[in-house]
C-alpha cells in the first residue's frame, strides 16, 4: 500500500471561479469585513458572502467557488484569494455576480496535502498533472526505491486554523453598514494575507511574497525576500509590517512599500501566537500548539513599544486557557481564547487589565471589531456582538456551523 496523489487538472482549476447559490457553514477559515458584507473563507473551497447590514439578521447571501482557497483581502471591490498555487482577482461591484477578473499563476509554491495515512510511503508527484488535492491510499506494485516522501512543503488537511488565518491590513473604523470610506477591507489577526499602500503581502513560512495591486483587478508580482523565522501572523501599523513568529515578533520597515527592512525581534518563548498594535503597545497571543513545539505556555503578553520599534519592554502577562486569534478598538481588546470562549478587556491599564465579560462554551478562532461590532468566528459558526456600550455586550447575530 502507498499513499497516491489525487490531481486537480490546472486547466479545470483555472476556470473553476464562479458564483453559485448560498450554502451552509461547514469548515469556516478566515474573515474579512467591508462595507455591509463580511466574506468567510470555507476552507479550500470557497469564500461565503454575509450581508451584515442588519445585525441582528445577518444573511448568507452567495457563494464564490475558489477550490483551494485559505487567505483572502480585499481592496476597493476586488476580492483577492489564493487557489492552491494562484492569486486570483475577483470582482465584487456585484456581490450577487462575483467574476474573476485576473490570476497570477504558480504564484505560491507547489504544496501537497497531508495524507490520511502518513506512515505509508508515497508515490511520486508529478507537478504537470495539476495540483495534489488529496491522496489515496491504493496497493500497487512499485519498486521500493521508486517511493518516497513528498519534498515538498505539506499543507495539512487537517489544519489548525489559528495558524492560518489571514489579516487585512486596513486600519479602518468602518460602520456596520454603508461605506467605511476606505479602499481596503478590515480582517482578522491570523495573517497570511495584508494590504498597505497599493501593495499586497503574502508569507508563507519563511518567505514573504509581494504584489503591486495598484491597478486592483491586476495584481502583479513585485518580488519576494527571505524572512528570519517561521512567520504565521502579519500586522500592518504605522508604517510598519509586524510579523508573528513561532518564536517571537519580527518588525519591518515599510516606509518604501515594495523594499520592507528589518527593524527588529521581539523574542519569546517558542508559541503559537499573532500580533495587534494600537499605540505604542502590542499584544501577543501565545499558545500551545501542535505545530509550535510548545506544551506549557498558554499566555496573552502586552509589550511597549518604542517610538522607532526598536526596543520592547514587558509591561505584564496575563495566563489564558488557549488563546487565538484577538482584536482591539480604542481601550477594548477582544481575545479568543479557544475552548474558553471570547474574553473581553478593558485595556486602558496595562499592567492591570480588567476583564469585562466573557462568552464562554464557545470554540473560538478570530474576530473583527468594527465600529462598535464584533465580528467573530468560531467552531461553531459566525457571531456578531453589540459592543457600542461596552459594560453591556450583547451577543446578536448568530450563523451556526451544519455539522456533516
Amino acid at each position: 500500500m502507498l499513499n497516491v496523489p489525487v490531481y486537480l487538472d490546472y486547466t479545470v482549476l483555472r476556470s473553476s471561479v464562479k458564483q453559485s447559490a448560498s450554502k451552509p457553514l461547514v469548515h469556516p477559515g478566515k474573515i474579512c469585513f467591508k462595507d455591509q458584507y463580511l466574506l468567510i473563507v470555507e476552507y479550500r473551497e470557497g469564500i461565503h458572502v454575509i450581508d451584515v447590514s442588519n445585525p441582528a439578521n445577518p444573511q448568507n447571501k452567495v457563494f464564490i467557488e475558489v477550490p483551494g482557497c485559505v487567505d483572502i483581502a480585499v481592496k476597493d471591490n476586488v476580492l483577492y484569494a489564493d487557489s492552491y498555487v494562484d492569486l486570483v482577482a475577483i470582482d465584487l461591484s456585484d456581490i450577487n455576480n462575483p467574476k474573476e477578473k485576473n490570476r497570477v499563476k504558480d504564484a505560491f509554491p507547489y504544496t501537497v496535502p497531508a495524507p490520511d495515512n502518513e506512515n505509508l510511503p508515497y508515490a511520486p508527484v508529478d507537478q504537470e498533472k495539476g495540483v495534489v488535492i488529496s491522496w489515496e491510499a491504493k496497493r500497487e506494485k512499485r519498486n521500493l526505491e521508486r517511493t518516497y516522501y513528498p519534498q515538498y512543503p505539506v499543507y495539512y488537511e487537517n489544519y489548525d486554523k489559528g495558524t492560518s488565518w489571514s489579516y487585512n491590513l486596513a486600519s479602518t473604523n468602518a460602520g456596520i453598514s454603508g461605506s467605511s470610506g476606505a479602499s481596503f477591507g478590515k480582517g482578522g489577526s491570523m495573517a497570511r494575507f495584508g494590504l498597505y499602500d497599493k501593495y499586497l503581502y503574502i508569507v508563507n513560512n519563511n518567505m514573504l511574497f509581494m504584489f503591486d495591486v495598484e491597478n486592483a483587478s491586476a495584481p502583479e508580482k513585485a518580488g519576494s525576500i527571505y524572512l528570519n523565522g517561521n512567520v504565521e501572523t502579519i500586522f500592518a501599523y504605522d508604517n510598519h509590517l509586524f510579523f508573528g513568529t513561532t518564536s517571537g515578533m519580527l518588525v519591518y520597515d515599510v516606509s518604501i512599500p515594495n523594499t520592507p527592512v528589518y527593524i527588529q525581534q521581539y523574542w519569546h518563548i517558542t508559541s503559537c501566537d499573532p500580533v495587534v498594535i494600537q499605540d505604542g503597545y502590542a499584544y501577543v497571543t501565545l499558545r500551545t500548539g501542535t505545530s509550535c513545539n510548545n506544551n506549557t505556555v498558554n499566555r496573552l503578553d502586552i509589550v511597549k513599544c518604542s517610538e522607532d520599534y526598536k526596543q520592547f519592554d514587558l509591561v505584564n502577562s496575563y495566563n489564558m486557557t488557549q488563546p487565538r486569534g484577538l482584536g482591539i478598538e480604542n481601550e477594548v481588546l477582544f481575545v479568543c481564547d479557544g475552548d474558553a470562549g471570547l474574553k473581553v478587556y478593558d485595556v486602558a491599564v496595562k499592567n492591570n487589565i480588567n476583564l469585562l465579560i466573557s462568552f464562554p462554551n464557545i470554540k473560538t478562532y478570530d474576530v473583527i471589531p468594527a465600529g462598535g461590532y464584533l465580528f467573530m468566528i468560531g467552531d461553531d459558526g459566525f457571531y456578531l456582538y453589540d459592543y457600542t456600550n461596552i459594560y453591556d455586550i450583547k451577543a446578536i447575530g448568530n450563523i451556526p456551523v451544519v455539522k456533516q
